[in-house]
């Protein structure tokens, strides 16, 4: 099941997304004629992985953490689907990263990997722009429209061996499977458990595979993850 928000003209409307429309209590919205889609969810934070794929260690030459890395991004960075991606004016060098997200169902702590399989209510997309001339992580990409987050929610995907690619203007960039993650999904939800209470509709992000470029205005993202969609944003 796909579940998603879509901006009326009364409100943000949740329910089940088919064939190009959500429906709600009876009603069907059609995305495009009815409004746009809203972000999936309403996160109170986002909890961003780093360094989870050796190919991004590989590339810029980091030596494999002992425990996961992981940064914060507020609910101000959350853009949706197709809605622009703002190009930061204090930055000159702005890069892209297709990661898989965690959307969590319920007030919780303190999660086995097991206990964490759970609290997910599915999964989304996420691209976690970094402005990498700025210092300091937060710096870098905690800034408002830094997290596009969409298309909506798919409820029934096990997240351990999906294909993914990124493209930038139809040019391939990315390409990986999640199997090739250093710590799985579910770990991972476990870990950051033991530091943060986790609420309805936080996210947490997976972290990307290498990641060989920059992106500029005008260009058109594409992110894909096999069984749950294409997140899509142009930068403004």
């Amino acid at each position: 099941m796909r579940l998603a928000r879509i901006q009326t003209d009364d409100g943000v409307v949740a329910g089940e997304y088919e064939d190009g429309a959500v429906e709600s209590d009876g009603e069907r919205y059609v995305v495009g004629e009815d409004g746009d889609l809203a972000a999936p969810c309403e996160p109170s934070a986002l909890y961003c992985i780093g360094r989870n794929y050796a190919e991004t260690l590989e590339q810029k030459g980091y030596e494999r953490p002992e425990q996961p890395t992981f940064f914060i991004k507020p609910p101000a960075s959350v853009v949706s689907h197709e809605a622009p991606i703002p190009y930061p004016t204090f930055s000159e060098e702005v890069t892209y990263a297709g990661e898989l997200v965690a959307v969590i169902d319920e007030h919780c702590r303190d999660l086995t990997p097991a206990e964490a399989e759970d609290v997910v209510r599915g999964f989304t997309i996420m691209n976690d722009v970094d402005a990498l001339d700025q210092p300091g992580l937060t710096s870098r990409k905690a800034f408002d429209g830094s997290g596009p987050l969409g298309p909506w929610i798919e409820t029934d995907v096990d997240p351990r061996s999906l294909d993914m690619y990124t493209e930038i203007n139809g040019e391939r960039r990315q390409a990986a499977n999640t199997e090739l993650m250093l710590w799985g999904p579910y770990e991972l939800i476990s870990f950051l458990s033991e530091r943060f209470t986790f609420r309805p509709g936080d996210a947490i992000a997976f972290g990307s595979p290498g990641n060989p470029g920059t992106i500029e205005p005008g260009d058109e993202v594409e992110i894909w993850y096999e069984g749950v969609g294409t997140l899509r944003n142009t930068v403004e």
